[in-house]
């Protein structure tokens, strides 16, 4: 039997995202959207503190949201997510970038843990919801992270040195 610490907590993305953003929507990720209609300010454009909303996909059934933490580009973010990688694990700053070809953050591939690299498949998303105000790192909940990127991965996935940094 092993200790585990007063902290660890298994996170689903929409209590994680709430706590984290400040953006007071409760229910599955793919609610948020719809939720967020004349409450939050919606948008295609990232900014910090913004949560992004993925759309309900076969694969993924009750959507996805995770909130951006830095925007690195037009087309590439660092979110900070629960629940990707890893069943109830919690995420920071990882690479996700735009894949739509309008580039309007419609569809979007998202750093997975497991390959060590952007993940294989494109995930629709609605936009991202903006917050009243982002939240500094030292506001976020405590959590258990997932475990940092290795050397290797980080060689394969190109500029993810903030990443590991990061983790």
């Amino acid at each position: 039997m092993t200790a585990t610490p007063a902290f660890a907590q298994f996170w689903q993305c929409a209590p994680f995202a709430r706590q984290a953003s400040g953006i007071d929507i409760r229910g599955n990720a793919n609610t948020w959207w719809g939720q967020a209609a004349g409450r939050y300010a919606r948008g295609n454009t990232p900014k910090p503190g913004a949560v992004l909303a993925f759309e309900a996909t076969r694969r993924m059934r009750v959507g996805h949201v995770a909130m951006v933490s830095k925007v690195v580009g037009e087309r590439e973010v660092l979110l900070t997510h629960a629940n990707w990688s890893r069943r109830g694990g919690v995420e920071t700053d990882v690479r996700a970038i735009d894949v739509s070809a309008a580039g309007d953050w419609s569809l979007v591939r998202v750093w997975y843990g497991p390959q060590g690299s952007l993940g294989t498949s494109a995930y629709p998303a609605n936009g991202f919801i903006y917050a009243d105000r982002a939240l500094k790192a030292d506001t976020l909940p405590p959590v258990e992270l997932v475990a940092a990127p290795n050397e290797t991965q980080l060689a394969n996935a190109g500029s993810l040195a903030a990443v590991g940094a990061a983790l």
